[in-house]
């Protein structure tokens, strides 16, 4: 099982036991309206972990279980998709926090986190995050990243802002 520490958190790999701590999440509405769509159903998350699972057998990374430590509780997921945006691969950088976990630093522990297993383990090139625009707390994250905006744009309806890092840019002094 693949394994991440940080001085707070353990992003270990997501497994289908995590679907009832991870619905507890996706069903927040305060979480939900980030997305701008109606918290899920037991079965939405079923097919949403499935699908991240397929993801991770197909890619060889995928969306990491976020254990806060002094709880020992899930309270996320933060990770890696492979998707197309605008016809090219991407892969992009997200994540996925309890609410009552908000405001702590600790999505962008987890997603620096990610961000650097991404650029030093998977050697990967560049990473995007796709945030919807009214959500600002999610641009801040990215931009303590030391992602850049790059676009807005449309998908789905829905309007984005498109943040990206190279490898290059997210360079970290040891």
């Amino acid at each position: 099982m693949e394994m991440i520490e940080t001085r707070r958190l353990r992003l270990r790999s997501m497994v289908p036991e995590d679907t009832e701590d991870l619905l507890a999440i996706f069903t927040d509405p305060r979480v939900m309206k980030s997305f701008g769509v109606p918290p899920f159903t037991r079965e939405q998350m079923t097919g949403w972990v499935k699908r991240n699972l397929a993801h991770q057998d197909e890619h060889g990374y995928g969306l990491f279980s976020v254990i806060l430590k002094s709880e020992n509780r899930l309270i996320g997921d933060c990770g890696l998709e492979h998707m197309s945006l605008d016809g090219h691969d991407v892969v992009e950088l997200g994540y996925d926090l309890a609410s009552q976990y908000w405001g702590q630093g600790l999505a962008t522990e987890a997603a620096e986190a990610v961000r650097d297993y991404a650029f030093t383990a998977l050697d990967l090139r560049e990473l995007v995050s796709l945030i919807q625009i009214h959500n600002l707390a999610s641009q801040r994250v990215s931009e303590k990243l030391g992602m850049r905006l790059q676009r807005k744009f449309s998908r789905s309806g829905r309007e984005y802002v498109l943040y990206s890092i190279t490898r290059k840019d997210g360079q970290q002094s040891p």
